[in-house]
């Protein structure tokens, strides 16, 4: 009778468990406090010393750290484990859980990070976390209690990974949703919705450090000629390739927007006139040299017209400041084209446009 009754009060534990993950899971959007909470429970059977829980990034067919727990937390949050690699590359690769009694005894525990960071791996129960017949994440959990692991308790922290699974996806599902409303149809980067936020950032973040960040407004010449002489869809195509090609040539902290038409801007936080200068011929220089395919059979190079202003000194608020940018663009534009305009200084480089198939 008493072992009867201990059963049903662990059954209603475990109910009320599962209750809490629950509501962890429609309460909040943010993945990391999901995972936590979830986690937290699994802590409470199996009292790890450590544990971690790694996502797969199937781009880049490895893993990163979506969530680990302990004294080494900020060392793994930047570490990423190759498919098939340790313990965690070995079940994202097969789908199956492990379990390791004497990690000293696996040869695959030589390539963990863990033991990278003075932290020593004695024991380890490893389980995917699979969606749609897939293995989208690991669940790791180090130096437990294994004289707590049973039929049942594995197949607890199994339902735990499928709670993470369906917290990961939605996480994914937003992500999506949100990037759809940043991101420009045509050609992939940032829209100008997106602009006016990462400014209003930016502008309160400048405010408060009191540092400058810089805009570049750039606007392809005669890029009408294009759309008249390939159709709309070879233009579409330069658009495209112009904004890939400019993404890749600025700085990694720099961010490119799609402003409209066939106009970009460059946002350059921390970035005096000076520097914004530099990087304004850099870019003018670079994409004036390279050529584009447009799809059609064709590729062509295109000149650019850029203009470049400074917060504070050429506007102390936002619309001041892509007014400011937008003038020494024109300024470029009525002159002599394919050339780069600084406020406060005019245009500083330019050559005679033309464009060349």
């Amino acid at each position: 009778m008493a072992a009867s009754l201990n059963q049903v009060d662990q059954n209603l534990k475990d109910l009320m468990v599962f209750h809490d993950v629950a509501r962890a899971l429609t309460s909040s959007l943010d993945l990391d406090t999901i995972l936590r909470s979830i986690m937290q429970q699994m802590e409470l059977f199996f009292q790890p010393e450590t544990w971690s829980l790694l996502i797969v990034d199937e781009a880049r067919n490895d893993l990163f750290y979506a969530v680990a727990v302990g004294h080494a937390e900020s060392e793994l949050r930047d570490m990423r484990i190759p498919m098939s690699e340790g313990f965690a590359g070995w079940v994202a690769d097969t789908g199956e859980t492990l379990i390791v009694p004497e990690a000293s005894l696996d040869p695959r525990a030589t390539s963990l990070p863990e033991n990278r960071i003075s932290f020593q791996v004695r024991s380890a129960l490893c389980l995917p976390i699979r969606s749609r017949m897939r293995t989208i994440g690991v669940l790791q959990l180090f130096n437990c209690r294994f004289e707590t692991l049973t039929p049942y308790t594995v197949s607890f922290l199994h339902v735990l990974c499928d709670f993470a699974a369906i917290a990961i996806e939605n996480a994914k599902s937003v992500q999506r949703i949100q990037e759809l409303t940043i991101t420009d149809d045509c050609t992939g980067i940032y829209n100008v919705r997106h602009l006016y936020s990462q400014l209003e950032a930016e502008l309160a973040r400048s405010r408060r450090f009191n540092v400058p960040f810089s805009l570049i407004f750039i606007d392809l010449d005669h890029f009408k000629l294009i759309n008249d002489e390939y159709g709309h869809l070879a233009g579409s195509r330069l658009l495209a390739e112009f904004a890939q090609a400019l993404k890749l040539t600025v700085r990694r902290v720099d961010i490119v927007f799609r402003y409209g038409g066939d106009e970009f801007m460059v946002l350059l936080p921390e970035t005096t006139k000076e520097e914004a200068r530099e990087a304004a011929i850099r870019l003018y220089s670079e994409m004036r040299d390279k050529s584009f395919d447009i799809g059609v059979g064709s590729t062509v190079k295109i000149k650019s017209s850029y203009g470049v202003a400074t917060f504070p000194e050429d506007g102390a608020f936002i619309h001041e400041l892509i007014r400011t940018a937008d003038s020494m663009l024109y300024m470029v534009k009525e002159t002599s084209r394919d050339g780069v305009a600084v406020a406060g200084e005019g245009i500083t480089h330019a050559s005679p446009s033309f464009l060349v198939r």
